[in-house]
């Protein structure tokens, strides 16, 4: 099953565009508009991917932050069965590695290193849930990157 026709999705990936394009401000009014309409106790694939792409488009490190633990707190209630609905090759686990990275970013970036090296090593621990393709390539490569930014 392919939730391509979901509204959801389809508003997100127009605001995702707008943001890669340069237009942030607008980019993150509409992801934020999105996030509103979807609440709190909305579908936890959309809250997650929405507060994924929302927290690329903070200016301020602890907002960025702030979506990314939204972001990871969605991934705790997802299921590799909703996941599927979008794309049959997706697992709840394949999102970890990504969603600690951020984490990881965002409190070295806040100086707080020692919450930072604690989503380093979940991270680590969840290397293994990704594929061998670019994105899992990207994601490994960021991790060692972190890693090494942490050490110096």
């Amino acid at each position: 099953m392919s939730d391509k026709a979901d509204e959801v999705i389809a508003e997100m990936s127009a605001a995702v565009e707008l943001g890669r394009a340069g237009q942030t401000g607008p980019a993150r009014e509409q992801l934020t508009a999105l996030w509103e309409r979807i609440g709190a106790d909305g579908d936890p694939f959309h809250r997650c991917v929405v507060a994924h792409y929302l927290a690329d488009l903070q200016d301020d490190p602890a907002d960025e932050l702030a979506w990314n633990l939204r972001a990871l707190e969605a991934v705790d209630t997802l299921t590799d069965e909703r996941v599927r609905q979008h794309h049959d090759s997706l697992a709840v686990r394949g999102f970890l590695p990504s969603l600690h990275l951020n984490l990881v970013e965002d409190y070295r970036r806040l100086g707080q290193l020692d919450q930072a090296r604690e989503h380093l090593t979940r991270a680590q621990e969840s290397l293994s849930a990704l594929g061998e393709d670019d994105y899992g390539d990207m994601i490994r490569d960021g991790v060692r990157q972190a890693a090494e930014a942490l050490t110096t």
